[in-house]
């Protein structure tokens, strides 16, 4: 069983292989029938010749299928992405090979937890036994953004720079959150490294931008319908000296942000400061 988010032709793709003890006609079955799967695919899939469509309770997207080979390989498009299920024998049954090319990799953490889960439910419904989903949806996905890098920031020019995805919360919902209710720069937007100094712009429940001593800091989220909630967090520094310490601090500030949004709340980790000063310092 593995897991990995690639990079093809510029692309972000995300590969997971499981091995189903199953013979692979069952397994097309599973895949490619809209009745099948319903007991473990995210969204109400139809199916009328070559179009598709993926039904949420309050969303309806398109799509197309792109290659059907059965028992070997079916793909398609589902808005924007395009996901695949190539199906091989296995001495224990069928090896399935799934990617999905991802529109934006900043969500790759959120999908490969989500899928996770959903290969689960796959495995279950196979074997014609009932599948409770997780609970906990934040720990895989704290897992999936370290393995996959996306918890890291850079600098480019003195200016320190972090994405983080927010899954789907609404944009007022992570605003809040940041602000609490405060006027000026709330305490939460700020860390015991990057103290506060003057409020630039403050434009809810988009833009939050303040002076430090240490340099600007720029707080940005953003909303997509299709690719969920962001946080883009810059920080052009007064010395570049400080740009390791930078790096470091965000980085913890952003895994406690995220946390936060699931409810939560973690005081600030001075251990966790120490580790990541030491790898950005050596990187």
């Amino acid at each position: 069983m593995s897991t990995e988010l690639r990079r093809i032709d510029g692309k972000p793709v995300l590969r997971f292989e499981r091995v189903l003890a199953h013979p692979p006609a069952l397994v097309w079955r599973a895949v490619t029938e809209p009745a099948e799967l319903a007991h473990w695919f995210p969204a109400a899939v139809a199916i009328d010749g070559r179009e598709m469509t993926f039904s949420f309770p309050d969303q309806v997207t398109t799509g197309e299928v792109l290659e059907s080979d059965p028992p070997k390989v079916f793909a398609f498009r589902w808005h924007t992405d395009v996901l695949r299920f190539e199906l091989l024998p296995h001495e224990r049954g069928c090896l399935l090979v799934f990617t999905h090319v991802l529109g934006d990799e900043h969500g790759a953490g959120r999908n490969a937890a989500g899928w996770d889960t959903c290969l689960a439910g796959l495995r279950a419904r196979l074997a014609d036994r009932p599948f409770e989903p997780p609970t906990d949806l934040r720990g895989p996905m704290e897992h999936y953004v370290r393995e996959f890098g996306l918890d890291q920031g850079r600098l480019d020019d003195g200016v320190v720079r972090f994405v983080r995805d927010l899954v789907w919360r609404p944009l007022d919902e992570v605003w809040a959150l940041l602000t609490e209710g405060e006027d000026g720069v709330p305490a939460r937007a700020t860390n015991p490294h990057v103290p506060a100094g003057p409020l630039v712009e403050r434009t809810p429940p988009r833009v939050l931008v303040f002076d430090s001593p240490t340099g600007r800091v720029r707080w940005e989220f953003r909303h997509d319908p299709d690719r969920g909630t962001t946080v883009e967090l810059t920080h052009a520094l007064a010395d570049p000296a400080f740009a390791p310490r930078a790096l470091a601090v965000w980085h913890v500030h952003l895994e406690l942000f995220f946390a936060a949004t699931f409810g939560d709340v973690r005081p600030w980790p001075a251990d966790r400061v120490a580790e990541l000063l030491g790898r950005y310092r050596s990187s």
